[in-house]
């Protein structure tokens, strides 16, 4: 046992900004290389799960944050699901992929964590406030570029904050499945697989999502374009 297994830590890793890609056949090849890094993980090899972390930290960590809120919250949620898929790992029997089976503990583990905040009244001004002003921002992470315009920077900050705090503001149900599709990239059948919803909900959910981000984000955006 290691270090971090000893203290019940996972190890800290630099976040990747690896883009989400649809495409089939790029979704089975990471569904293989999870499955084969859980096949070396279960024979021993505990640096495979480290592996795993590091493939998925970055995601966890958008989705915590996104319901969370505050940047201290999500990274400690972030690194409470990784610990409990450590200990839960052995017994994944692979009927869903990995990805939604981790996603399904996330969510639940965030929504539990959500409702403990609230009932200790954690949620204040300032805590809303950190929550904009994360260490580097989870949608800036999404959209960083290597040697951006200070001003184009700036602009883009701008409207992520706002895109950000409009899905805030929407009914948790929707929030969590435009989180799923629109900022981690799922399927509509993966978010169905994830939230335990028919698929036809799944669809309903964003759409009236969207519909409900364009009427809460247009005047901040006309605002925005005027000369």
């Amino acid at each position: 046992m290691n270090d971090h297994e000893a203290n019940g830590t996972l190890p800290k890793q630099s976040l990747s900004n690896q883009p989400v890609d649809g495409q089939r056949v790029i979704a089975l090849d990471a569904d293989r290389a999870d499955k084969a890094l859980i096949v070396r993980f279960n024979d021993g090899d505990r640096q495979a799960f480290e592996e795993l972390v590091i493939r998925y930290q970055q995601r966890i960590y958008n989705t915590a944050l996104r319901f969370l809120r505050v940047d201290d919250e999500a990274q400690e949620a972030a690194q409470e699901v990784f610990i409990k898929v450590y200990h839960a790992l052995p017994e994944f029997r692979g009927e869903s992929k990995f990805s939604t089976w981790l996603y399904q503990v996330a969510m639940n583990h965030c929504k539990n964590k959500l409702k403990y905040l609230k009932r200790r009244h954690y949620y204040t001004s300032d805590s809303m406030e950190q929550a904009v002003e994360t260490q580097d921002g989870e949608m800036s992470r999404q959209f960083a570029t290597e040697d951006p315009d200070p001003q184009q920077e700036a602009q883009s900050r701008e409207t992520q904050e706002k895109v950000r705090a409009a899905i805030d503001l929407l009914a948790d149900d929707q929030r969590e499945v435009i989180v799923l599709r629109e900022l981690q990239g799922l399927s509509y059948e993966e978010i169905a697989d994830i939230t335990g919803q028919a698929l036809g909900t799944v669809k309903s959910r964003i759409h009236r999502a969207r519909l409900e981000l364009a009427r809460l984000l247009k005047p901040l955006l006309e605002i925005e374009c005027e000369p």
